[in-house]
């Protein structure tokens, strides 16, 4: 099974800038060994469980609440698939395959 988490998640309470607070929730998914990719508007991490991408999140939040965030934002979507992995690569391959490279 595939299940592709796209992530938003940031202090609402900090300065205007969140890129240090982001930094540390991505640190966090680095850290977790799955498969993500970073862009400027969300993160998509790829799991093989929704427990596994549900747990993930819950640490992201967690490492913002030791930073003293006392207001978090966060958005989660999923697309889940049984039978399928790899699909952070496969689906953009899917698209180049009719129109050439795309930016990634």
């Amino acid at each position: 099974m595939s299940i592709l988490m796209e992530m938003s998640m940031f202090p609402t309470d900090k300065s205007e800038s969140k890129s240090k607070e982001v930094a540390e929730v991505i640190k966090i998914i680095r850290d977790s060994g799955v498969n993500y990719q970073l862009t400027s508007m969300a993160t998509i991490i790829e799991t093989n469980t929704m427990s596994e991408a549900l747990s993930l999140a819950e640490k992201c939040y967690l490492r913002l609440e030791e930073l003293g965030c006392n207001r978090v934002y966060a958005t989660l979507k999923f697309d889940i698939r049984v039978g399928h992995d790899n699909r952070l690569k496969t689906k953009i391959e899917s698209v180049e395959k009719y129109i050439g490279e795309v930016s990634k």
